[in-house]
């Protein structure tokens, strides 16, 4: 801890660059839309599972999008990627205030709020931070990557609040207005040093970008990695969208379960802090074959313990692997391709995330209706896991990158 707490004093102003666009990426991730959900499907007369088919074709769409995009951080500077960014992104919340006028605008809106906020502000901060840092590239992406549970710590209320007060219109318009505020903060900071410090690669043609794409998806890395990078996002997303079906169904109360999630928030902002220190003490190369395993466990006591103390089992070990995540899958990917075209690696990675994320609803949903027991839903992730931390274990015959 004491080289943290150094490390922060000496690069608190770069560093805390990558938290902040982790922070605002909340405007599009899954538990802030989330919240708008139940307003929507009043507004347009429309069932849960229509719009978890809106919800899927967005992301989908921003996961092609993404790949098409995200290389630009290679090559263009820092500052004016996240300029237009943001901009996109509070075109997206304007969109989404405006949707009530036509359910095409609200497509626009899911597409718009998936790319930009969790696809592209995640994927700018960890691919900056990755680069930018060495040795305590580890630090850096757990100190960044707290903006996540900060975000889920932070937004639900403000949102939750100004949605039951005046409607989700007022609440997506006050969003845009917020973003706003630090897209001028953001006009006055330099950030030139991120493209001074950092090799960073020529624009490339659209058919070099396809051939990169194309040997990124034949090489031997990306079958070992994209698994284990695939399955958090979707078993994480499949339990927790449905997370509410479940706990009615075992007969648990529902607001004790939502007190037992602040255990998952306090876990993961734990283990994202503890989890950079053992990225630069052990490599990532190492943990990214274990840090599934807690996750794997913690299904089990969610699907079979009768006691609602299962489910505070699950958070807390979905905690830690969620936690060590946010360091461990940016860093190992520097460590095994290196960091010269690092903006295009992650954006193949963040893409196979955000699919994730667009089939777990749709298989979850599919087997909840056929009437598959919540028992065998878990069981079926907590196989497909295991899966993939097997396939993990030949990471560990992969050589690092050239410095």
């Amino acid at each position: 801890m004491k080289s943290l707490a150094n490390f922060l004093r000496h690069n608190f102003k770069t560093v805390s660059f990558g938290w902040v666009l982790t922070f605002l990426s909340s405007f599009g991730q899954t538990f802030l839309i989330s919240l708008y959900v139940p307003e929507i499907i009043k507004t347009f007369n429309i069932s849960e599972g229509t719009f978890g088919s809106i919800y899927a074709l967005g992301t989908v769409i921003a996961s092609v999008v993404l790949i098409t995009v995200g290389h630009t951080i290679d090559h263009k500077p820092v500052k004016l990627v996240v300029f237009f960014n943001f901009l996109g992104l509070i075109l997206s919340c304007l969109l989404l205030s405006f949707s009530t006028y036509h359910i095409s605008l609200l497509i626009i809106a899911m597409i718009g709020l998936r790319l930009t906020g969790q696809g592209m502000l995640s994927h700018i901060s960890q691919t900056v931070m990755s680069r930018y840092y060495g040795a305590n590239r580890g630090k850096a992406l757990s100190v960044a990557a707290l903006g996540f549970p900060m975000g889920e710590a932070i937004f639900p209320i403000c949102i939750t609040t100004l949605i039951v007060t005046y409607g989700f219109e007022v609440a997506a318009q006050a969003s845009a207005g917020f973003l706003i505020l630090y897209l001028f903060l953001l006009s006055f900071r330099d950030l030139s040093y991120f493209d001074k410090e950092s090799q960073v690669a020529k624009k490339p043609s659209l058919k070099l970008l396809a051939k990169d794409f194309g040997g990124l998806i034949k090489d031997r890395r990306f079958g070992i990695l994209m698994p284990s990078t695939f399955m958090l996002s979707f078993t994480s997303t499949a339990v927790f969208l449905y997370q509410y079906t479940f706990v009615e169904e075992k007969g648990w109360s529902v607001s004790l379960y939502a007190a037992f999630f602040t255990g998952y928030a306090i876990t993961r902002f734990v283990m994202s802090v503890i989890g950079g220190l053992w990225v630069d003490k052990f490599t990532a190369k190492k943990l990214y074959r274990f840090f599934l395993i807690p996750q794997a466990l913690g299904l089990l006591p969610f699907a079979f313990m009768d006691s609602i103390l299962g489910a505070l089992i699950f958070l807390i070990m979905t905690g830690i692997t969620t936690g060590v995540a946010g360091t461990v899958k940016s860093a190992v990917l520097a460590e095994v391709y290196g960091t010269q075209k690092l903006g295009a690696v992650n954006s193949l990675f963040s893409m196979s995330m955000i699919l994730s994320t667009a089939a777990a609803p749709l298989l979850i949903g599919f087997l909840i209706d056929q009437g598959v027991a919540f028992p065998y839903l878990i069981l079926t992730l907590f196989g497909l896991l295991l899966l993939a931390i097997l396939n993990s274990q030949r990471l560990g015959s992969v050589p690092p990158a050239a410095a």
